[in-house]
C-alpha cells in the first residue's frame, strides 16, 4: 500500500443553531489521502463537502475525530496541503507573479527563490508570458491558471480542489481537466495526491482514482468507489458508462435508513428545495418521453448540471410520481395520472400525495385542525424548524411547505398577518 498522507478519523462536524442546538454537518467521516492517487469526494448540494476539504486542510476544526498529517494531529492549517478554489480568489491589485508567490511569501522564503519557484510554475501551468498581467486582464480559464499555479509552487504533499472547474464554460474546463490529467503523470509534477471535490459524475470519472460518494443531513460516507480505468478516459467506452451509471445510482438513489415519508418527522425527510411547477414540469418532461428518461440526458438536453435537476427529483419521487433507477427517472401511475388529468383533478391528486408524503405538510395540516380557529403563526413551525435547520435553511423549508400547500388549497398563508389558515379543501 502506498503511504497514507492524510488521514481523516471519525471527524464529525456541526455549527450552533440559532436555538442553541447543534447543526450536524458531517457524521463520523473516515478516509485516508494516500500518495500517487487522485480522489473525488462526490455529493450534491449540502452533503458537506467542501466542509470537509476545508476540515482535510485544516481551515476548520473537527467538533470530534481527529485529522492526521503524515501521523500528526492537525492542531491548525495543514502544512502538506493547498487549495485551489472554485472562485479563483486572486488578488486583483497584485500581477499573476505576485499572486503565484503569496504563498511563498507567508512561508518566508527569500525573494530570488520566490521568484524562480514562481517563474517555474508559471510555466508549468501554461502561463508564461503573461506574469506581469494582472487579473482583470485574464479570461476566467487562465486566472484558474493562476490558481493552480499559486497552489503548486507551494509544492504540496496533496493539492485540494474545491469545485475547481465549475465556474468556466463546458470547453475551458475541459481543456483544464485534460491538461491537469498530462501534469498529474509527469515525472516533475510537483505534489503526491489529489482530492477534487465536484458534484459531476463524469468528471469524478474521469479524474479519480477512488471515488468516495457522501449522503446529506449529514454528511457521511455513503459508498467508496475503485476506478480502475487507464487513462486517458474514454468517456464511450461500456467500462466507462457502467461506473458513471453505478455512481448516478448512489448519488440520486434513495437511503436504504431512510425513514418512509407516511412516518418521518420534518427534521428526518426535509423538503427538497423545489416549486411545484418546478417538479410538474419534469413529471412532464418524463412522460413527453413515454414514462421514463435518462437523467444525465435531460440535464444536457435542458443545459444543466445533473445536480441542478436533482431537487426536483428528489421532490417528485417524495411524493411518489416517479422513481430513479440506474440514473433514469420513471414515472409511477400516479404521477401519469397527475400528469395527465385536468388541473382540477391533478391538484386533487397533488393535495393527497403531498399530506400523506411531505412530513412539513403533513405537521402544518395537523396543527392547524388542532388549533382552536384553524390558524397559527409562521413564527411557530419556524421555532420547531431551527431545532433542526439554521435560520436560512428552516425559512427554505417553510417557504417550500407553504408553496406546496396552498397549491395543494390545504391551507394559506397571509403575509401581513404572518399567519396560516387551514382551507377547506379537501
Amino acid at each position: 500500500m502506498s503511504e497514507v498522507l492524510v488521514s481523516v478519523e471519525h471527524v464529525s462536524k456541526s455549527f450552533p443553531g440559532s436555538a442553541g442546538d447543534e447543526l450536524r454537518v458531517l457524521d463520523d467521516i473516515t478516509l485516508d489521502l494516500r500518495e500517487g492517487e487522485i480522489v473525488a469526494l462526490l455529493g450534491r448540494s449540502g452533503s458537506g463537502k467542501s466542509t470537509l476539504l476545508r476540515t482535510i486542510a485544516g481551515l476548520i476544526g473537527p467538533t470530534r475525530g481527529t485529522v492526521r498529517y503524515r501521523g500528526d494531529e492537525l492542531d491548525g492549517a495543514n502544512p502538506g496541503t493547498a487549495m485551489v478554489f472554485q472562485t479563483f480568489a486572486l488578488m486583483p491589485w497584485l500581477t499573476v507573479q505576485d499572486n503565484v508567490e503569496l504563498g511563498l511569501a507567508a512561508r518566508g522564503v527569500p525573494p530570488k527563490a520566490r521568484r524562480e519557484r514562481a517563474l517555474r510554475a508559471i510555466d508549468l501551468i501554461g502561463l508564461d508570458g503573461f506574469e506581469s498581467a494582472y487579473p482583470k486582464e485574464l479570461s476566467g480559464g487562465m486566472r484558474q491558471r493562476v490558481g493552480f499555479a499559486r497552489a503548486l509552487v507551494l509544492e504540496p504533499d496533496v493539492l485540494l480542489m474545491d469545485e475547481p472547474f465549475s465556474a468556466l464554460d463546458v470547453l475551458t474546463a475541459e481543456n483544464l481537466r485534460t491538461e491537469l490529467m498530462s501534469l498529474w503523470q509527469r515525472h516533475d509534477f510537483p505534489t503526491k495526491a489529489v482530492c477534487i471535490v465536484t458534484h459531476n459524475i463524469e468528471e469524478a470519472v474521469l479524474l479519480a482514482d477512488r471515488v468516495l460518494v457522501l449522503g446529506t443531513n449529514p454528511g457521511n460516507v455513503r459508498a467508496e468507489v475503485e476506478v480502475d480505468l487507464a487513462r486517458p478516459r474514454d468517456r464511450k467506452s461500456p467500462a466507462f458508462a457502467a461506473l458513471v451509471e453505478r455512481l448516478y445510482d448512489l448519488l440520486t438513489g434513495r437511503d436504504p435508513a431512510a425513514v418512509e415519508p407516511a412516518q418521518a418527522t420534518p427534521t428526518a425527510r426535509p423538503l427538497p428545495h423545489a416549486s411545484v411547477g418546478g417538479l410538474a414540469g419534469l413529471v412532464e418532461l418524463v412522460h413527453a418521453r413515454g414514462g421514463h428518461a435518462d437523467l444525465p440526458d435531460l440535464a444536457a438536453e435542458l443545459s444543466f448540471e445533473v445536480d441542478d435537476l436533482l431537487p426536483l427529483v428528489d421532490a417528485a419521487a417524495l411524493l411518489d410520481l416517479l422513481f430513479v433507477a440506474g440514473g433514469d427517472l420513471h414515472l409511477t401511475p400516479v404521477g401519469t395520472a397527475f400528469t395527465t388529468a385536468d388541473i382540477q383533478t391533478s391538484k386533487k391528486i397533488f393535495a393527497g400525495q403531498v399530506r400523506d408524503r411531505a412530513p412539513l405538510v403533513r405537521t402544518i395540516v395537523n396543527a392547524l385542525t388542532a388549533s382552536s380557529d384553524g390558524t397559527l403563526r409562521a413564527e411557530f413551525f419556524l421555532d420547531l424548524l431551527r431545532r433542526g435547520f439554521s435560520a436560512a435553511d428552516a425559512r427554505q423549508q417553510l417557504d417550500t411547505a407553504i408553496d406546496w400547500g396552498r397549491y395543494a388549497e390545504l391551507f394559506d398563508y397571509d403575509t401581513d398577518s404572518d399567519r396560516i389558515a387551514q382551507t377547506t379543501a379537501d
